[in-house]
């Protein structure tokens, strides 16, 4: 039995069941495909259901603010997948339907060759291959390829591939079963090759190269940074403001911090010490303390008072949520 074949009869065993795949509607697909880019299905899922329950339709969605969006996506992290998600959502809205190539729908914000091969070929049945890490990890084994997926070569010689091996009769089927093949049998970390279809004619088993198959080259270079959040509390209000354009947790709200506020720290109590948060390339260490007065302190004119109580109806970075846990 060759690869492709094989592939789809396992699926047809083994294939998860996923709301998002009892449909063929672009939006949904979409949803889902974004959700899950950095996010596992176990709390994607609920996420998914969350949204097309609030906004079932690309127009509702279009029509929220983008402090709605950010709110509902609290706790999912890489919160520029919800913005350009909701930008996406107004362009379609403006151009009065959902594209239906691969071509047209890659041109959506924040929507890269991947998710577009897999909204077009789930969705309108386009004979387009998807190319993600299990996509990756299937082929490098399997071929025994170890040209680095990191490269430009290698982008470009894996995606060939996974576009000659597509059933092209079945490109849906054969992209959600590929993609289940590597989160499921082929995983990243011992595989259990002696269950595999794929076992008898496997380079990398042959070669005994499964983990060190596929190659990266580049190594994420991750910097430190230090902050100092400062919770005010006076007279049953606090203070927030929200992060600009251009660093980290951008459209999302903080408390004051001691470089921005010219607090000083002994008049608070402190929350927690160097509390460690890691993000994809930075290390941030954060330090939280609890400042109550009955006078409110001059801050910048960023910064604006709210209820306490109403706190739940901004979105916070995961670290902030994370320190308040604590308070």
């Amino acid at each position: 039995m060759n690869f492709t074949n094989a592939l789809l009869k396992w699926y047809e065993l083994n294939g998860r069941s996923l709301p998002w795949r009892e449909t063929t509607n672009p939006y949904a697909i979409w949803l889902s495909e974004v959700i899950l880019q950095q996010t596992r299905i176990a709390q994607g899922w609920e996420y998914w259901e969350r949204f097309m329950k609030r906004w079932p339709t690309v127009e509702n969605l279009a029509s929220a603010t983008e402090d709605e969006v950010l709110r509902e996506w609290q706790g999912l992290g890489y919160y520029s997948r919800a913005r350009n998600l909701h930008k996406a959502a107004r362009q379609i809205a403006e151009a009065g339907s959902f594209p239906t190539t691969y071509e047209t729908i890659k041109t959506l914000k924040g929507v890269g060759d991947y998710t577009a091969a897999a909204i077009a070929s789930i969705a309108f049945n386009e004979p387009v291959a998807v190319v993600d890490g299990n996509v990756y990890r299937v082929i490098s084994r399997y071929f025994g390829i170890d040209t680095p997926i990191d490269s430009t070569q290698g982008k470009k010689e894996f995606k060939a591939m996974a576009q000659e091996y597509l059933a092209k009769d079945k490109p849906a089927t054969f992209n959600q079963a590929i993609m289940d093949f590597g989160a499921i049998q082929c995983t990243p970390a011992s595989p259990d090759c002696n269950v595999c279809p794929l076992v008898e004619t496997c380079a990398a088993y042959a070669e005994q190269k499964i983990d060190t198959l596929p190659v990266k080259s580049k190594k994420i270079k991750q910097r430190e940074r230090v902050f100092s959040f400062i919770y005010i509390r006076c007279n049953d209000e606090i203070a927030i403001r929200k992060r600009a354009a251009g660093d980290i947790w951008q459209g999302l709200w903080e408390f004051p911090t001691t470089d921005a506020c010219n607090i000083a720290i002994e008049e608070s109590k402190a929350i927690a010490h160097k509390v460690k948060h890691v993000l994809t390339h930075q290390v941030l260490y954060a330090d939280f303390y609890l400042l109550e007065t009955d006078i409110k302190p001059s801050l910048p004119p960023d910064y604006i008072w709210i209820k306490e109580t109403e706190l739940n109806n901004y979105a916070l970075p995961r670290l902030l949520e994370i320190l308040l846990s604590k308070l």
